[in-house]
């Protein structure tokens, strides 16, 4: 069996959470392949040739902007092979070939304002478009997939496959070379997210700022997205420049450094699909506390803590004093993220692949 991605979001100039789900399922698609079977990848037309072990890529001949509006209209190029696989919901139009559509999250429709209006006009339409004409749809969760059919129609055809761990996520031998370099706290709080206002920065801000919220450090990780999100400048109007720093993007062998030494990772996102980072910081052992966010709740499995808005900064100090809730929620989340691996995400993906091959036998 040939199967071809649609790998056009490892190339965004924001990848974000769906670009590295992209590059991650190709890689480990291509570990997993049985006998005699190939994953190719494609994206629009750039001077970067994407490199992913295993997957030979290739590109469409036409540019970003140019193959999203053919593919809107249902026209343009194809992929060729047995399947295609679009990881994100920027799909070609399903033609002889199956096609299988990832569909990361409902935020279109369950949080509009935290999107740009073109933004959720352009994403309903590709989710929509995947619903009416997908062989099969894949979803991060069950939360998801239970919001979604209260806005598109899916019968029978979607499958719950979630995320792993980056095996490139692990803590490097000079992980104190590292610290050193970033400066770490002896303790601090640390968010990982795209800056972008569905992320719920504000509200970790908001709430770090009051009388009775813990005076310690918090890292923000994360590249820019859209919104004019300035976490730095909100700080300084809260009265938190000393306690706030920006990291901006950084690499996987800092990002785990980060995550290994954080007292506790903060997730206050308004939606998510699955959450990553939060799966992340759990393997590593880091305690984690969210927004009670339906998705991010099924996916930790009860191994974190979940604060409301008002109750962010009441449930980081306790967490921040009580080593024993420490190490039991460390030791928690390390068991619950073993349930997820990349590899087992692909061998679920290769079994939806033989199914809808079968159906075409």
């Amino acid at each position: 069996m040939r199967v071809g991605l649609v790998l056009e979001q490892c190339l965004a100039p924001v990848p974000g959470g769906t670009g590295r789900y992209s590059r991650e399922v190709a890689a480990a698609l291509a570990r997993r392949a049985p006998e005699g079977s190939v994953v190719a990848g494609a994206t629009a037309w750039h001077r970067e040739v994407l490199r992913i072990p295993g997957v030979p890529a290739f590109r469409l001949t036409v540019p970003r902007r140019a193959l999203i509006a053919l593919w809107e209209r249902g026209i343009g190029p194809s992929l060729g092979g047995d399947v295609v696989h679009a990881p994100t919901p920027l799909a070609p139009p399903r033609r002889r070939t199956p096609l299988v559509v990832t569909v990361h999250d409902a935020v279109p429709w369950t949080h509009p304002e935290t999107l740009t209006p073109r933004g959720v006009r352009w994403h309903r339409a590709a989710i929509e478009r995947a619903a009416r004409t997908a062989d099969v749809v894949v979803v991060p969760t069950h939360a998801v997939s239970e919001e979604l059919r209260r806005h598109v129609s899916l019968g029978d055809r979607v499958r719950v496959i979630g995320h792993g761990v980056s095996a490139d996520l692990r803590v490097p031998e000079d992980a104190d070379a590292r610290a050193a370099r970033l400066q770490l706290p002896e303790g601090f709080l640390l968010t990982v997210a795209t800056l972008e206002p569905r992320k719920g920065l504000s509200v970790l801000l908001h709430q770090l700022a009051r009388a009775d919220a813990p005076r310690v450090p918090l890292l923000v990780a994360g590249q820019p997205g859209w919104g004019g999100l300035d976490p730095a400048a909100e700080a300084g109007r809260l009265g938190l420049a000393d306690r706030v720093r920006v990291l901006g993007r950084v690499s996987d062998e800092d990002l785990a450094v980060l995550m290994s030494r954080a007292t506790a990772l903060v997730v206050p996102s308004r939606a998510e699909g699955f959450g990553l980072p939060m799966l992340e910081a759990m393997s590593l052992g880091t305690p984690v506390v969210t927004s009670p966010d339906a998705a991010l709740e099924e996916v930790a499995g009860g191994a974190s803590l979940v604060a409301a808005d008002g109750e962010l900064a009441t449930v980081l100090r306790s967490v921040l004093e009580d080593a024993s809730l420490r190490e039991r929620l460390g030791a928690a989340g390390r068991r619950r993220a073993a349930d997820f691996t990349w590899d087992g995400a692909a061998d679920a993906l290769w079994v939806v692949y033989g199914e809808i091959g079968a159906q075409r036998a």
